[in-house]
């Protein structure tokens, strides 16, 4: 059943000479999540975020960190990023051969589970480990770069993600990140979604504008 709406706004798009100041005014403003986009260069064309800038940034915020791998290989690097306090770890699908063994060393380590598919990526991808999710993760744009456009025939997926959640009678979250504006915010709660992913949609304004962007991306 899809739960209310919760935003998780991305720190890739945040002032990251301030990266502690911009994480303690999004949870004052009401962000749910702190979400960290961590792309290694390798798997996606961009270098960001390591498990030393998590560590860092822990004691900023109480919120939950969720953090985004979007590297590979991952295995190596799932043990240091739950040291470093993500409290949800988010693996894609395409990133390496064991998927299975990604997502149970996840859930070895005390940590919520999550799995990102690519827009090229079909559902069916994560058929076979959803019973063992915390989270399905849909992206609405090609990885690697913020400030992309929605790409609006994952609304789809996302739809047939809800239908293949809620037949599981499992409480998984049904994320989507990629483009998530005022506009296409209400297009993806429609099709199911009840986490969305925004980081220019919520930076926008600078501080004093943080607590409205959330509340108009909540809906």
């Amino acid at each position: 059943m899809q739960q209310p709406v919760r935003i998780a706004p991305s720190i890739l798009a945040s002032d990251f000479a301030r990266l502690g100041e911009e994480v303690r005014a999004i949870e004052a403003a009401g962000a749910d999540f702190i979400h960290v986009d961590v792309m290694d260069g390798h798997f996606v064309p961009n270098l960001t975020i390591g498990s030393g800038v998590v560590a860092a940034l822990r004691s900023h915020s109480d919120r939950p960190f969720d953090a985004h791998l979007m590297i590979s290989p991952v295995d190596p690097y799932l043990d240091e990023f739950a040291t470093a306090g993500a409290d949800i770890i988010t693996v894609q699908a395409e990133a390496g051969p064991h998927l299975h063994r990604s997502v149970q060393r996840v859930r070895g380590l005390g940590k919520h589970c999550g799995v990102a598919l690519n827009p090229a990526t079909p559902v069916a991808a994560i058929e076979e480990v959803i019973d063992d999710l915390d989270l399905v993760l849909v992206m609405t744009v090609d990885p690697g770069f913020g400030g992309q456009s929605f790409l609006t025939g994952q609304l789809d997926k996302v739809r047939r993600l809800r239908a293949m959640i809620d037949e599981s009678g499992r409480a998984i979250d049904l994320q989507v990140d990629g483009g998530i504006n005022f506009n296409t915010a209400p297009q993806a709660i429609e099709a199911g979604a009840d986490i969305l992913v925004a980081g220019t949609a919520v930076f926008r304004g600078g501080p004093e504008a943080y607590a409205n962007n959330i509340r108009r991306l909540r809906g």
